[in-house]
């Protein structure tokens, strides 16, 4: 468990994108906002990507160049 994990929900909607969050890493679904908190903190100065080139890329690494096969 990462550090910014480990810190505790302040309320209900804090929990609630702590839930979703997990929901998104369970199925696969590209976390943006996560992807933005990494970069900040990991990658000051580096350009950040837009959310189509995010969830692109995201698509690209799960299932390889020219998006969707079929096995």
């Amino acid at each position: 468990m990462s550090a910014e994990r480990a810190e505790p929900a302040a309320g209900p909607r804090a929990r609630w994108r702590a839930v979703c969050g997990a929901c998104r890493q369970v199925f696969g679904i590209p976390d943006y906002e996560r992807y933005l908190a990494h970069a900040a903190a990991r990658h000051t100065g580096a350009p950040v990507l837009t959310r189509d080139e995010y969830c692109r890329r995201a698509i690209e690494r799960r299932y390889g160049q020219g998006g969707m096969r079929c096995c």
